[in-house]
């Protein structure tokens, strides 16, 4: 039979297999001998031990469409990072940390901004625009009021998708929603991984629906990324409304911070592009340079 590994830990791998449910595996001897490591995302196929304990062994691993570096999963489609607009404040430098990230290893992402029963208007219309120069969709959510909840899980049908914020924002508020809707294998897979009860310590998957290949990725709630292991002359192609205009600055492979005629800079004196963004760079082009 053929899964998804939804959660390793302690040389287990925990596969979730569609209408089966979820089977408790250790991966062959074989692997280790060739040096490959089962990830969390993996497509697998198990050799199952016992029907009734739902046991089995990872005999095979299907070829990885993407590997992230952090968190350390496989076939991912996108990712969905959320802040709270409120309590916590949003941490803007953090979230474009992540989304340098994300850019480095080529994953797709969505900005979700939850818990917007808590402000206003005005103040949801200016996270907009911070980000309305890139190329990100931005969703506003409440997982108290339901708010964007279906615009969100059609952004999630059919993929499986990393959720990754800091502690507080409602990340796991939001997954309970995205559950509610899930039959028996839900409470199969929460009493068995033991869901619920503390916050997320390891990475892992989510199923929220019985009939198709749609997965969540719930990660542990992080306060600092650190920036992957890339050169400052890089960074500018992390930030794609910059790498856009990049080749109308004067000087090839321009660093956006003190050369003459630098688009970059000429646009942003105009207000076409966000000065909290600019400014996010410049510490982290600073930090990339000690």
């Amino acid at each position: 039979m053929t899964g998804k590994i939804i959660k390793g830990i302690a040389g287990f791998y925990y596969v979730h297999i569609i209408g089966q449910g979820i089977y408790e595996c250790r991966a062959k001897g074989i692997f280790r001998k060739m040096g490959i490591k089962p990830l969390v995302g993996d497509n697998v196929e198990v050799e199952v031990i016992s029907e009734e304990d739902k046991t089995g062994n990872v005999v095979s691993i299907q070829d990885r469409k993407s590997t992230l570096i952090r968190p350390a999963v496989a076939n991912v489609d996108q990712a969905i990072t959320i802040f709270a607009v409120k309590s916590p404040e949003p941490n803007l430098n953090l979230l474009d940390r992540f989304l340098v990230m994300m850019e480095y290893q080529k994953v797709p992402v969505v900005i979700c901004f939850n818990k917007g029963d808590l402000t206003d208007d005005d103040y949801l219309s200016e996270l907009k625009e911070i980000y309305s120069f890139t190329d990100y969709d931005i969703l506003f959510t409440s997982a108290k009021t339901l708010e964007g909840q279906e615009e969100l899980k059609m952004r999630l049908k059919g993929k499986t998708t990393v959720l990754a914020g800091p502690s507080g924002v409602g990340k796991s508020s939001i997954i309970n929603t995205l559950q509610s809707d899930v039959l028996m294998e839900t409470g199969e897979i929460s009493k068995k991984l033991n869901r619920g009860k503390h916050t997320t310590r390891h990475s892992e998957i989510v199923p929220i629906s019985d009939n198709d290949n749609s997965y969540i990725i719930d990660t542990p709630g992080f306060s600092a990324v650190d920036i992957p292991d890339f050169s400052k002359e890089d960074l500018s192609s992390c930030f794609t409304e910059f790498d856009k205009v990049s080749d109308k600055c004067r000087f090839a492979g321009c660093s956006h911070i003190s050369e003459p005629d630098c688009e970059v800079k000429r646009l942003l004196s105009e207000g076409k592009l966000s000065k909290v963004r600019y400014d996010n760079y410049v510490k982290l082009y600073s930090e990339l340079s000690c």
